[in-house]
């Protein structure tokens, strides 16, 4: 595997306390990117992924969920909970370039290693916290899963059809929220070395949802009008949907912007008079008639398949693709080119086959350079060389169930 030094973050460290999957989500990216990452548990405080998959996948080391976000990272075995505990966490943040947790606010400060505790021993360090409301304001202590962000953020009220409910949107959720997570860090990371200052960085996980809302609040500032859910369909472009094709539950997403493409759809369609036809002679009568017009093309795509569907479209530069399953993403040829996916030999669960990494830096590549670490794989390194304790000392720590 490629060289640790090789990442854009190569000489960074970050103390990494996160779970489940949004905290988890940013440092994997900053480990993409060469940083080394400390990963945090105990058995009194297992990471969600460990813990819940844990009794179906028979063992703490068995979760492909748990290996998936962390990738690149240093487990460790520390029990906070104790004094030793603590203090072992603090001398960790001594040498440590930031630190991250996706806990409820005021959790690292009951434990003594929040950030005023970690400002003492490294006055440079930086925090990010990040929780479903943020550390301040009347709902900070409330409790969030993606699916609370999700509605909370307002993202889930813009997302399904208009008779229907609003869509609970988890996994993706947490990865938005993750990316916000590692752009911070390195914002603040930047900001570091700039300046040589350190600072405490409050991210509220619903506000980020709401960032995503794009131009559906200033639709209501502006206009007065609060956006409610369309479906697949946009509040101007008409074709703007996903047509069945020929096999079962197969689809293929056509979007039409301008009057040249739809032109040239009409023309792959073989239908070529509907352009001057009144009822879709222009981007208003299309929209105003848009069930109609779904209803045409969508004759045209159930007689083809997703793919030929796309490539007739595409060579007349209609926006046209298919809507993607998981097989079909890991048989496709364009990602298979570019070398999306990785191979990485995991101790216990045997080669993986992984989505890697999502950029390609020409000069410091960002690469999966290991596996998810084993529960507590690497206290020797992290105890015995970082802070430098005796192999005696660890020991007895371990005995004495601080490295638990």
């Amino acid at each position: 595997m490629p060289d640790t030094k090789a990442g854009p973050l190569s000489g960074v460290r970050i103390l990494d306390f996160t779970w489940a999957a949004a905290g988890p989500q940013g440092t994997l990216l900053a480990g993409f990117m060469g940083a080394e990452v400390l990963k945090v548990e105990s058995v009194r405080r297992l990471d969600l992924m460990r813990r819940g998959m844990s009794k179906l996948y028979e063992g703490f080391d068995n979760s492909p969920h748990l290996n998936d976000f962390n990738f690149n990272k240093l487990g460790v075995r520390l029990d906070l909970s104790k004094p030793e505990g603590r203090d072992l966490a603090l001398s960790l943040a001594s040498n440590c370039d930031a630190a991250v947790d996706n806990f409820r606010p005021g959790v690292l400060d009951r434990l003594g290693v929040g950030y005023s505790a970690m400002r003492r021993v490294n006055p440079s360090i930086i925090l990010l916290s990040a929780a479903n409301g943020g550390s301040t304001g009347p709902e900070s202590k409330f409790a969030g899963y993606a699916g609370i962000f999700n509605a909370l953020g307002g993202l889930g009220y813009l997302t399904g059809y208009p008779d229907s409910p609003p869509t609970m949107l988890r996994d993706s959720v947490d990865l938005r929220v993750g990316s916000a997570l590692a752009f911070a860090i390195v914002a603040a990371l930047y900001h570091r070395h700039q300046t040589g200052q350190g600072q405490f960085v409050d991210m509220a996980s619903r506000e980020v949802v709401t960032c995503l809302a794009g131009d559906q609040i200033l639709e209501y500032t502006m206009n007065g009008r609060n956006p409610t859910r369309q479906g697949n369909r946009d509040a101007v472009m008409a074709p703007h949907n996903v047509y069945r094709c020929k096999d079962n539950d197969t689809w293929v997403s056509i979007a039409v912007g301008t009057e040249e493409e739809w032109r040239a759809l009409c023309r792959v369609m073989g239908r070529a008079e509907l352009a001057s036809d009144p009822r879709f002679a222009d981007a208003y009568a299309r929209k105003k008639n848009e069930a109609e017009l779904d209803t045409l093309i969508t004759q045209w795509t159930k007689g083809r398949t997703p793919n030929e569907a796309t490539l007739l479209l595409q060579k007349a530069s209609v926006a046209a693709m298919p809507s993607m399953s998981m097989d079909d993403l890991l048989a496709d040829e364009h990602l298979q080119a570019r070398g999306a996916y990785v191979t990485v030999q995991h101790p216990v669960l045997g080669k993986q086959t992984n989505v890697g990494v999502p950029w390609k830096f020409s000069r410091t590549p960002a690469s999966i350079r290991r596996h998810g670490p084993l529960f507590g794989e690497d206290n020797p390194y992290v105890f015995g060389e970082i802070l430098g304790l005796p192999k005696n000392e660890v020991e007895r720590l371990t005995k004495a169930e601080v490295l638990s």
